[in-house]
């Protein structure tokens, strides 16, 4: 597959802090990467800089051959850790919102997802549970047809019997021309739709591999790798 993601020796910092240091990463097409790591070691920062929210001090970032800015957003669907929405807003209306948005928005193909999980789009966003509105959130994400997919803690604030659904509608609803990176701290509940584990600590990547190289080369499962490279 075509490479659609490159990070070239990226360095970030804020306040003092360096955040990311001679950062290098290549995503592929066609692959769904698990992005790993203890809190702070510049996960979240890395997907702002992908996403032109941040600016990086030094190095090169490409997503399908662009520079963050209009033409790399055209291309990524991304998803934030936190709220990003109107909360005032019924759920019917943002889903015509972010058709306005983005052309690449498939708004059918939202209504159905929310139809599945029961969600009403008479609702407003600020009466929904936490749970509800990641739903919401990680639907509106990925109702577009993206070349690159980012989601931030995707399943963190949903409950164990909704992951499942979750987790098969990032795989269904992505082509295979696309990449999806999720960052997450529940290794054990994405492990089953990872293709690649990307660790990251201290702002530098310590690995990245596939999972059935893991599987096959370390004899352990991705979370138990994790848990002895950060004795978790």
């Amino acid at each position: 597959m075509a490479e659609l993601l490159r990070c070239e020796n990226v360095w970030k910092g804020y306040g003092g802090k360096q955040v990311l240091m001679d950062f290098n990463l290549q995503v592929d097409g066609g692959r769904i990467v698990g992005l790993l790591g203890p809190n702070g070691c510049g996960k979240t920062t890395f997907m702002k800089l992908v996403n032109g929210l941040l600016v990086p001090n030094q190095g090169q970032i490409l997503i399908d051959g662009y520079a963050p800015g209009p033409e790399s957003k055209a291309r990524v669907s991304y998803l934030p850790d936190a709220n990003y929405l109107p909360d005032w807003m019924k759920v019917e209306d943002l889903v015509v919102m972010v058709a306005d948005f983005f052309p690449d928005f498939d708004a059918a193909k939202a209504i159905a997802m929310l139809s599945d999980l029961k969600i009403s789009g008479l609702e407003r966003l600020k009466t929904l549970s936490k749970g509800t509105k990641e739903k919401v959130q990680l639907i509106l994400a990925m109702s577009r047809q993206a070349r690159l997919y980012m989601l931030d803690e995707p399943i963190g604030g949903v409950d164990p019997a909704a992951r499942d659904y979750i987790l098969n509608t990032i795989i269904g609803n992505y082509n295979e021309n696309a990449a999806v990176i999720i960052s997450t701290h529940l290794i054990m509940d994405i492990e089953q739709v990872l293709d690649e584990a990307v660790f990251l600590n201290n702002g530098q990547v310590m690995l990245h591999k596939s999972v059935d190289a893991i599987r096959e080369e370390d004899g352990k499962s991705v979370d138990d790798l994790f848990r002895e490279v950060f004795r978790c």
